[in-house]
C-alpha cells in the first residue's frame, strides 16, 4: 500500500508539473506514451494466452492515432484520422494474416490486433478530443484533468471502502477483491472529488461544470470506470497474470493505470459535447 501511495503521488506530481511548464504539448506526449505502453502490455497479455497479434502495426497506428491526430488537424470537426487509421489497420492486418506463417491463428491475429486498437488507442484518444473541445475562454485541459481525477479517485475510493467494509463480492470470477460496498464508495468519492475540483478550480474549467453538475456527471462516469476496470481484470485473469506489467511500483503496468479510462474517456466526451 505504501508503494502504491508513493507511486500515485509521484505520478500526479509528474503530470501536473509537466502540464504546468509545457501545457497541451505535455498532455499529448504523456497520453501518447501511456496509450502506447498500455497497448504493448495488452499485446503481451494476448501472447500469454497463446495468440500473436501484429504488435508493431498496432503500436505504430496507436502513436499516429493520438499524437498524429492532434498535430494533423488539432481535432477539428472534420478530423476523421482515428477512424481512417482503424480502417487502414484492418486492411493491413488482412494482408499480414494472409502471409503469416502460423496459418492456424490468422483470424485471431487480426481480431486481437484490432481489439487493442479499438479498445485502447481509439478510446483513449477521446481524452485529446476533450482537450481540444471548444469550451470558450477556458481551454479543455482542465476538463481533461477533471475526467482523469474523478476516474482515478473512483479507484482509490473503491479500494479504501472495500478494505474497510467490503463484504459482498461484485464479480469473484473476475476480481476477487472488488465488492459492491467498494463500488458504492468509489462512486461517492468520485462524485465528491468532481464537485470539489469544480468548486476550487473553477477558473480552469468551463462555466457549465458547476459543483452540482460535476457531482452529477461524475456518477455515471464512475460507474463506467468500474466496468472498464473489470474488463481489464477479466483480460488479466484469462492470461493468468496478476498485473499487466511491473512498470509502476505498487500499481503494476501502464494498463493497470489507464484501464479505468478506456470507457470513461469516450463517455465523458459525448456528455461534455452535449453540454457545450
Amino acid at each position: 500500500m505504501a508503494s502504491r501511495i508513493f507511486s500515485t503521488i509521484l505520478l500526479w506530481v509528474i503530470i501536473l508539473g509537466s502540464l504546468w511548464f509545457f501545457g497541451e504539448h505535455a498532455a499529448i506526449v504523456l497520453l501518447t506514451l501511456a496509450t502506447t505502453l498500455t497497448l504493448h502490455e495488452f499485446y503481451q497479455l494476448i501472447e500469454k494466452i497463446g495468440y500473436r497479434p501484429f504488435r508493431w502495426l498496432g503500436l505504430t497506428l496507436s502513436v499516429a492515432m493520438t499524437a498524429g491526430s492532434f498535430y494533423y488537424d488539432n481535432y477539428s470537426a472534420t478530423n476523421a484520422l482515428p477512424e481512417a487509421l482503424l480502417v487502414f489497420g484492418l486492411l493491413i492486418s488482412f494482408f499480414a494474416a494472409l502471409g503469416a506463417r502460423e496459418t492456424s491463428a490468422r483470424v485471431e491475429a487480426i481480431c486481437f490486433t484490432m481489439m487493442g486498437l479499438v479498445a485502447i488507442s481509439f478510446t483513449l484518444q477521446y481524452l485529446i478530443r476533450i482537450l481540444t473541445l471548444d469550451t470558450g475562454a477556458v481551454g479543455g485541459l482542465g476538463l481533461c484533468l477533471w475526467v482523469v481525477a474523478t476516474s482515478k479517485f473512483c479507484d482509490v475510493g473503491a479500494l479504501l471502502t472495500g478494505m474497510a467494509i467490503g463484504k459482498h463480492k461484485m464479480s469473484p470470477s473476475i476480481s476477487a477483491k472488488k465488492t459492491w460496498e467498494g463500488a458504492v464508495g468509489g462512486v461517492l468519492v468520485s462524485s465528491g472529488i468532481g464537485a470539489s475540483i469544480a468548486f476550487f478550480a473553477s477558473a480552469y474549467l468551463p462555466e457549465f461544470l458547476t459543483p452540482l453538475t460535476a457531482a452529477i456527471i461524475a456518477v455515471p462516469l464512475a460507474i463506467t470506470t468500474i466496468v472498464s476496470d473489470l474488463i481489464e481484470s477479466a483480460i488479466k485473469r484469462r492470461a493468468d497474470s496478476k498485473d499487466a506489467g511491473k512498470l509502476i511500483p505498487g500499481i503494476g503496468g501502464a494498463f493497470d493505470l489507464t484501464d479505468s479510462l478506456l470507457l470513461t474517456a469516450p463517455v465523458a466526451f459525448y456528455v461534455f459535447s452535449f453540454l457545450v
